[in-house]
Parts: structure tokens; sequence; C-alpha cells
């Protein structure tokens, strides 16, 4: 896993780079509140990549940092992008291994005291970071789970189940924040899982470093998150086996995760025969 230090924009993956960081004379602005980093991953999106950039630019926070992360798109994805470049702070297009090497890019070219994931397709709704940053400001705090709106609004945060179910969460993408320096103790995202690195930083940030964290209300919704994105092809099945991945790497024992393999497996298919007399 990379170690959470200076992203160097000479690195040999990069391909392009600019944003509003590389302008002369920028006038730096002291504020009162923290700074929030939010960063989008895009692979060929041309769709949907405009209205994820939009909800970010339309957020009423001036203290906020705006990273763009393109995996070498070779549809017009950039060429959008390109069109944001007095707006969005830092853009990157580079070859990176996955999803999650590039969140990690995101992650280590930031200067937020808080950061927060907006994946391409998803989007904020209005007043999400203000939001954001009053949870942030008010309580003592490592995270937030913001509560999010996919076929219906989820919200609940249940930490106590995650010794056998992982999706104890709102989103990841759109919902999730978490304070720099809780991120450092937690580290980046293991780029060696194709799916389900997210899964294995929550695990890590609440069963290894004890982390704090709170969800919103239900009313105070951040954003919407695209229900057709790349996890959601992915077989169920295939999903189970990457999260017993994910608790295996982190320590379960290996018996209880083939248990738990074939009871997610007689569950998901009790509730499809049930789905199918109705």
């Amino acid at each position: 896993m990379k170690k959470f230090s200076k992203f160097n924009l000479n690195n040999p993956s990069i391909l392009q780079f600019g944003g509003t960081k590389f302008k002369k004379k920028l006038l730096k602005k002291k504020y009162n509140h923290p700074k929030i980093t939010i960063i989008t991953v895009v692979k060929n999106d041309e769709k949907k990549i405009q209205k994820t950039i939009k909800s970010v630019l339309k957020q009423k926070y001036d203290n906020l940092e705006y990273i763009v992360i393109d995996g070498n798109s070779n549809d017009k994805t950039l060429k959008i992008i390109k069109k944001f470049n007095n707006k969005i702070h830092i853009w990157v297009s580079k070859k990176d291994k996955n999803l999650w090497d590039a969140m990690n890019t995101g992650i280590l070219l930031s200067k937020g005291d808080i950061i927060g994931i907006l994946n391409s397709g998803d989007y904020f709704y209005k007043n999400a970071i203000k939001t954001v940053s009053n949870y942030f400001n008010n309580h003592k705090i490592d995270f937030l789970f913001g509560a999010v709106k996919k076929t219906r609004v989820f919200y609940r945060f249940e930490p106590q189940k995650i010794y056998y179910r992982l999706n104890i969460y709102p989103s990841h993408s759109c919902g999730f924040f978490i304070k720099r320096k809780s991120q450092k103790k937690v580290g980046l995202y293991d780029s060696s899982f194709k799916h389900c690195s997210d899964l294995d930083l929550i695990y890590r940030m609440i069963v290894k470093k004890k982390l704090k964290g709170l969800p919103t209300k239900k009313n105070e919704v951040l954003g919407s998150f695209d229900v057709h994105g790349i996890s959601s092809k992915e077989p169920f099945y295939k999903m189970y086996f990457y999260e017993m991945l994910v608790r295996y790497k982190n320590g379960q024992n290996f018996l209880y995760l083939i248990f738990l393999f074939i009871l997610k497996i007689l569950n998901k298919l009790k509730n499809v025969l049930f789905l199918n007399k109705k």
C-alpha cells in the first residue's frame, strides 16, 4: 500500500494536468472555516462527468478545493474537464492501476482539512458541503457519513454490525468525509483490491483504528448516488467473495468467513426466490 506522502506531478504516469493551482499570482485567502477537498475519479464518462463537476462548483462554500483525476479517458471526458480549467483546483489525466489508485492520487494531491469522494455520475445537492462543515465544526468526529439518495434515501450508520455485514453506511462516494489527520492514521485505499477497497478502509477505520464518526439525519441528504456504477455490474456472489477477501486480509477467521459466505449466498437466493413468487 502506498505511503501517505506528496504526489509528484512529474510522475511518468501523468499524461496531462492543469487547474487554478498552476496559475500565477493566485491570491491565497484566509478563512475561519476548514478547507474541504472533494476528489472526483472518472474514466470514459462523457455523459455524466459535467453534472458531477457542476454540482461541486455550485456549492456555496468558499474554502473548497476540487480535484479531478481522469484515468486516461479516450472519449470526450477530458475535453469536458478542461472546460472547467479556471474553476477546478487541480485536474490530472494519468494511467492508473484502478479506481482506488486514482483516489489515492487525489488524496496525496489534496490540501484540505477534510477529504470527501464524489465519483463521476454522482452529484451533490445544494448546501451539501455546508452541512458537512457544520458537523465537523459542532462534533468531535474523525469521519462523517451523509444521507444519500439511491433508489431511496439511505442514512443509517451501524458500526456494531461490521463483523458480519460491511454495508453499514449509506454510501462511500457522495456520502463519506474524513479529516485529513484521520485519513493519515487509517492510510490510503488498498489498490490491490479490484473491488471493495472502500470497505477495507472503513473496516480498518472502525475496527483497527477505533475512529469516531456520525451519520447525518435522514432529511440532511448530501446528494445522489448513481446506482448504475461499476459495482452494480458485478454478480452478487463476486461482490460477496471480494468482501471475504477484505475480511480475511483484516484478520477474521477463515472458517467463519466460509460460513458467512455460504450464509450470504443462501440468504440472497431466498430473497430472489421470494421476489420471483410475487
